[in-house]
């Protein structure tokens, strides 16, 4: 195994979402990118066997290289999603780099994530709110929720298990999430509201809108879910 000097350094978004991976897990880095997590997960210790999978093959050949130091130890699909994987291949699932429209759209159309056995792990650039609503209306828990801040932005990375008892979550909770307390909340939490203003602006006077109105008061009267 090669020296901890090797192993790449994550930025803090890659970083916490490395930490909700299990140890010993067997992770699946889907839309790896350069492979910079795949390598520091089998690098770290952390797991025994890593699949980096990237739909396009420049990602998936950069990733080749970010890994060559570990062997077999991390194994390479190319493809669309979850579509690379069989059922029960891997534990651990990391999605990341992606819109939450496509996270969704990648989950729907792998069933058998929808399993309390696969620890996912989601990492959305953009519309985080839709994402958590999406997790609670399909049967998903979150079980942690970490604040990044990279490339001069806020990201959540979403820890999340399948229970199967759906709900409906508040508009707060979709907004803010589990993020509460942590360094970063406050600025997050503008950022969150700056976006949903924005989509304020482009609705006309009806029942949303009134619903939309009403989540910027609890935001602006300093609530948090």
């Amino acid at each position: 195994m090669p020296s901890s000097k090797s192993v790449p350094h994550l930025d803090a978004r890659l970083s916490a979402a490395a930490e909700f991976v299990r140890p010993g897990g067997i992770a699946a880095d889907i839309g790896c990118d350069h492979g910079k997590l795949s390598a520091w997960l089998v690098g770290s210790g952390r797991c025994p066997l890593v699949f980096a999978c990237d739909l396009r093959p420049d990602p998936l050949s950069k990733a080749r290289r970010a890994c060559a130091p570990y062997g077999d130890k991390v194994q390479f699909r190319l493809g669309s999603g979850l579509e690379v994987l069989r059922p029960g291949e891997v534990t651990d699932i990391v999605i990341a780099g992606m819109g939450a429209q496509t996270i969704m759209e990648i989950l729907e159309a792998a069933p058998w994530v929808f399993d309390p056995a696969y620890n996912l792990v989601l990492v959305p650039a953009t519309k985080h709110s839709l994402l958590r609503r999406w997790l609670a209306v399909k049967g998903f828990t979150l079980q942690g929720e970490t604040l990044a801040h990279a490339a001069g932005r806020w990201y959540a990375v979403m820890n999340a298990r399948y229970t199967g008892n759906p709900h409906t979550p508040t508009g707060l909770w979709c907004l803010c999430g589990l993020v509460q307390g942590q360094p970063g909340a406050e600025e997050y939490r503008a950022q969150q509201a700056g976006k949903l203003k924005k989509y304020r602006r482009g609705l006309p006077d009806g029942p949303e809108a009134d619903g939309v109105d009403a989540l910027i008061a609890e935001v602006e009267a300093g609530k948090w879910p």
